[in-house]
């Protein structure tokens, strides 16, 4: 099993981790329903699937059919 042959100070370790941070999550607003989301991404409203302010399914129909 290898082993290092000097110890790696602090400095040198956190140097090569400066690159592994988190980001912050870009969010869109919905032009249709005012619905903050994430971009490229759809999303349900009032039991309707929206993508770029267009519906895709539509889950309120089938409910009030059942009732």
């Amino acid at each position: 099993m290898a082993h290092p042959k000097r110890k790696i100070s602090r400095t040198r370790r956190d140097k090569r981790r400066t690159h592994y941070k988190a980001s912050v999550p870009t969010i869109s607003t919905c032009p249709t329903t005012g619905e903050a989301h994430l971009y490229h991404r759809a999303h349900w409203h009032e039991g309707k699937l929206y993508y770029r302010g267009q519906v895709l399914i539509d889950n309120s129909e089938k409910e009030e059919n059942l009732a």
